[in-house]
């Protein structure tokens, strides 16, 4: 029984008898078809790649749990996890670049994305953010043509910064993220040296109904350090896989990372007037307007067993709430509710829920069956329908349907009227020192100066400038241009 015990079989657990080789027509063959080992063995490999991520393809996770810290969390909302301090909530988090392949540089200047699923009693709730409280767009209708960009060209199959900058230039709403993005935290040091956000807007419903606005801030314990661009280049010639090495190595030996998790509170009403649209991701609301309150503590102290079962078909999507969280009007939201799932279901296949590490641990009941790699029992003999006449059968449950919000308007595809494109960018330039200035300065002309089309490098010249003159007329002589007179009068 003990030889049995490790020998090796295939995956009908038939055992092999010789691994090392083929059944042939003799000693020279050719190979028979009847070798279904080899067949067996040969077609699992041909598909151990999965499709990649079409963004956020090179990652790195790792399990932990998160530990509520303040006891009035609650009069907010009624979201299970976050009604007592000291309750612990198992969850597991990955974070990732976002434009490059599975095989790119984890150095590169990049947003770096920050998606966080807790599995709670009530459901698995994904919170899937980046490294920074903005992001490029503010609509998802444009995601696709966006993240084109950041790909390769579709003739050199070469990454183009022409592209890049003539869609910048075109989409005065990234100029915040733009500088922010070229700015000391480009290029995080670690992953366990940067800050998450949840950068959407949320809303939170407590027990009585009441309804907030909330924006989550993951505030690193570590410290926020970056990179500056020599030593990320170096690195990432040395040592693609630099982040995903240091993280994986920091848990092996001890040193938990750990981020502590504040929110901002809007009250209901206030989005009506606020001087910002509160919906729009291009936006940060002021702490000075919505103070930061402390929420609790998340650990990351265990690393994947296996990095292709847990962290590679790890599905995180917006649209993963649990009651007492629901989504806002942000309209980058709306659509990541749908793109992310419908991401999953091409990639992992539509029963991917099933997967371990998206398995919720209080589990499902529902009347969702079949399709490619259903593997429990898929419901066994039980109807497949409701409403039904089975009391044992599940059945809705009106006290966790969402809290109303009010819409009004005409149903068109027009902008909101209210879009300050250049006063947050030219406030973030305006709070940075003169050497971060410069350093700014000197990754924005690094960069843009390999665009090659100078109407472009113009247009983005006259965003820097209506953000802050200084900022323009810098760029401008950086690159050997001037500031053009239109945006100056």
């Amino acid at each position: 029984m003990s030889q049995k015990k490790n020998r090796l079989t295939t995956s009908s657990g038939a055992p092999v008898g010789d691994n090392q080789n083929s059944i042939t027509a003799g000693q020279r063959g050719p190979t028979l078809i009847q070798d279904v080992h080899l067949l067996e063995k040969l077609a699992h490999f041909d598909r151990e790649r999965i499709p990649e991520r079409v963004v956020h393809a090179k990652g790195a996770g790792a399990h932990g749990y998160f530990e509520v810290t303040n006891d009035e969390i609650s009069k907010y909302t009624k979201a299970d996890f976050l009604s007592e301090k000291g309750k612990r909530t198992p969850m597991f988090i990955r974070f990732s670049t976002v434009a490059g392949e599975l095989g790119s540089a984890d150095t590169v200047r990049d947003p770096r994305g920050f998606a966080v699923k807790f599995y709670t009693e009530e459901g698995n709730y994904d919170l899937v953010g980046n490294n920074t409280p903005i992001f490029f767009i503010r609509d998802a209708i444009k995601f696709p043509d966006f993240i084109h960009t950041q790909k390769r060209n579709p003739q050199t199959h070469l990454k183009d910064k022409n592209m890049v900058w003539d869609f910048w230039s075109h989409s005065p709403e990234s100029l915040h993220q733009v500088t922010y993005l070229h700015g000391d935290r480009g290029i995080p040091a670690t992953y366990r040296h940067m800050n998450g956000y949840g950068s959407h807007t949320f809303k939170w419903v407590n027990e009585d109904g009441e309804a907030f606005w909330v924006k989550y801030h993951f505030i690193s314990d570590q410290g926020v350090k970056g990179l500056d661009e020599a030593t990320a280049t170096e690195i990432a010639g040395e040592n693609p896989d630099y982040h995903t090495e240091d993280l994986f190595n920091a848990i092996d030996k001890g040193d938990y990372p750990s981020w502590t998790l504040y929110v901002q509170i809007m009250p209901y009403e206030d989005w009506k007037d606020y001087r910002f649209d509160p919906f729009d991701v291009t936006k940060t609301w002021s702490k000075k307007d919505y103070p930061r309150i402390e929420v609790g503590k998340m650990v990351l102290n265990r690393n994947p067993e296996n990095y292709f079962a847990e962290v590679e078909q790890a599905a995180f999507s917006p649209a993963h709430f649990v009651p007492g969280i629901e989504a806002s009007p942000d309209k980058m939201l709306q659509g990541r509710l749908f793109s992310y799932s419908d991401t999953h279901r091409y990639r992992l296949g539509v029963n991917h829920e099933q997967i371990p590490i998206n398995r919720p641990i209080n589990g499902t009941s529902n009347y969702q069956r079949d399709g490619y790699m259903r593997v429990d029992d898929n419901g066994g003999s039980r109807y497949n329908y409701e409403p039904n006449s089975y009391d044992e059968l599940p059945k809705e449950d009106p006290d966790t349907k969402l809290n109303p919000f009010e819409v009004y308007g005409q149903a068109d595809s027009v902008a909101y009227d209210h879009h300050d494109h250049y006063t947050q960018a030219g406030d973030l330039y305006r709070l940075m020192s003169d050497d971060e200035k410069d350093r700014l300065i000197e990754a924005v002309v690094g960069h843009l100066g390999q665009c090659t089309i100078e109407e472009v490098k113009r247009r983005q010249i006259g965003h820097f400038y209506k953000a802050d003159p200084d900022y323009g007329r810098r760029v401008a002589e950086g690159l050997g241009l001037e500031v053009p007179e239109e945006v100056k009068a």
